[in-house]
């Protein structure tokens, strides 16, 4: 919320929470996104990428089971994509909340997921599920990653799809 602080945006949810662990839940969750310095400054005082670490506190400043993510890092440039990715993980080791994240991201997918599931359109279906157990950190460059990458592009099969909406 633009109108509002970096802490008072985390906090917007904790509401219910008295004050004194209000303070301390935001405290915590600033030090494990790194913007314990920039606490005060507002959403148009932050780059990007800080912006999305704020997103993301709000977000785990509840301590939830199941943290939801929707292209989480899509208005990113690869670069701060890549170091968010990695910095979500470390997040994620800590408590180890479970990720569900929606992606078109085909490496977003394979550095962050345990479990990918392949969607197909006209109609919305499952096509596969693929189990990725390579150890973490997850090399971009590794040969078995960008074998899974090529898997991944094959299935989504990403030549034009034009659907007949006509009815015959």
């Amino acid at each position: 919320m633009p109108w509002l602080r970096v802490t008072e945006n985390i906090q917007f949810g904790l509401h219910h929470f008295p004050r004194s662990e209000q303070q301390e839940r935001t405290e915590a969750v600033l030090r494990k996104v790194h913007l314990s310095d920039f606490a005060e400054a507002l959403p148009r005082q932050l780059s990007g990428g800080m912006a999305q670490r704020v997103a993301i506190a709000r977000a785990l400043v509840t301590q939830p089971d199941i943290l939801l993510l929707d292209e989480p890092f899509s208005a990113l440039d690869a670069f701060t994509r890549a170091q968010l990715q990695d910095h979500l993980l470390e997040i994620w080791e800590g408590d180890y909340p479970t990720l569900l994240l929606v992606t078109h991201d085909v490496e977003e997918a394979l550095v962050l997921s345990d479990r990918i599931i392949v969607l197909r359109p006209y109609p919305g279906r499952i096509h596969r599920e693929l189990r990725v157990d390579a150890p973490r950190p997850r090399r971009r460059s590794s040969l078995e990653f960008q074998r899974l990458k090529e898997q991944l592009i094959g299935d989504l099969d990403l030549s034009p799809v034009v659907p007949n909406l006509v009815e015959r």
